[in-house]
């Protein structure tokens, strides 16, 4: 892939997908803001280049129509705050509102385009949608790693009408640390996995059994392995169709040698509510009509021991229901561990990072992936879309 530093982009106009996909609340304020902020280097770079910087990205799901409260207004406005400088709106993605707005460009000035699901066809990666986005740009930049998976008009289609394509400096660190962490890591590599379902996370954990020395199995999908195994699991969140197929894998993985650590003790409740009544109990020991939500202390010692020696880490999931103060503890020891450790450590996913920040270790974690979907498929040995329409 071509990356900013290969292009001359004085004075041309540079259509830049990026994923602003933020949360908002019912003001229409923006309260995370991350997904802005890791962009800003490629956009800045851009502007000190004089080029003239189009960004376009997608806001929330509106089904092809134009919903107001998915208008980027207040996006445009959150960046023209970090940027110090003007991000007005165009009215639309394509059209003449879009054509006029972008011709009006001078050199290291930026506009932004209106959602681009705001039209059907973007999802559909239309042909004539992505010739008419590709028609207001001398070159295309993609530096939305979160949206990479998805063969949409504004990250793959578009490419096949521009010349000139690259990727943005997110884009290019998203996979560099993932030929680190995955392709080519110093050993011995540990996968941590958690979160709720192992349907989801099913062909992640068999391209990963190829790939890494230990893997820690955590979260509610751990209950679907233990049930495996002959443990009660009480009422606790279980995959009964997968069962067969949570053997196999542990199967595979003794054949291979690698060994899969699960949880030794939990935490159990009596429901799933902040105030329930909670224990401690050993594996063996759930009692029928309670629930495992967290691993419980054994086993943050023993997954601690796992992850002594690693060089590197890859995590993708919490422990248990981390955002329910009872069943916070043993998501927040790993995650003090992982940022002490001397490994490389790379957390991908929406809960994985939101834990992360919790904990206050942000800053110790190597890299936090910005992309949930486009992680996941990394891990599952997929190819995605986005990165290859670019090569």
């Amino acid at each position: 892939m071509k990356t900013l530093r290969d292009m001359d982009l004085a004075g041309k106009r540079v259509l830049v997908r990026v994923d602003f996909n933020v949360p908002m609340n019912e003001a229409g304020e923006i309260t995370d803001d991350l997904r802005i902020r890791t962009v800003l280097p490629t956009l800045r770079y851009l502007l000190e280049h004089k080029a003239r910087v189009i960004v376009c990205t997608h806001m929330g799901r509106p089904k092809g129509q134009r919903v107001e409260k998915y208008s980027l207004a207040p996006v445009a406005a959150h960046l023209s705050r970090l940027l110090g400088q003007a991000v007005p709106l165009a009215a639309d993605c394509i059209g003449p509102a879009a054509v006029e707005a972008a011709g009006a460009l001078n050199d290291g000035e930026i506009l932004m385009l209106e959602n681009l699901r705001f039209h059907p066809q973007e999802e559909k990666n239309d042909p004539e949608f992505s010739r008419q986005l590709a028609a207001l740009a001398d070159v295309y930049v993609n530096d939305a790693f979160a949206a990479s998976h998805r063969a949409h008009a504004s990250v793959v289609g578009v490419t096949e009408h521009v010349k000139e394509k690259a990727a943005g400096f997110l884009l290019q660190q998203e996979m560099e640390y993932f030929h680190r962490s995955i392709d080519n890591p110093q050993r011995p590599l540990v996968a941590i996995v958690g979160g709720a379902k192992v349907s989801g996370k099913l062909e992640a954990l068999r391209n990963m059994l190829e790939r890494v020395d230990k893997m820690i199995i955590g979260g509610a999908m751990a209950n679907t392995f233990l049930k495996s195994q002959g443990y009660g699991v009480g009422t606790s969140k279980v995959e009964d169709d997968l069962l067969d197929t949570a053997a196999e894998l542990l199967n595979r993985a003794r054949e291979r040698g690698i060994k899969i650590y699960l949880p030794v003790d939990v935490i159990a409740a009596d429901r799933f509510a902040p105030d329930a009544v909670c224990k401690q109990v050993t594996i063996q020991d759930i009692p029928d009509n309670w629930m495992a939500l967290d691993i419980g202390p054994a086993s943050v010692i023993c997954f601690n021991e796992v992850l002594a020696d690693a060089r590197t880490i890859v995590w993708n999931g919490p422990m248990g229901a981390f955002e329910m103060a009872p069943f916070a503890r043993g998501t927040m020891a790993l995650a003090h561990t992982v940022a002490a450790s001397h490994a490389l450590s790379v957390t991908g996913g929406g809960d994985s990072n939101a834990a992360i920040t919790l904990s206050g270790e942000a800053a110790n974690i190597s890299y936090m992936s910005t992309g949930g979907g486009a992680f996941l498929e990394l891990m599952e040995g997929k190819v995605l879309p986005g990165i290859k329409a670019l090569e």
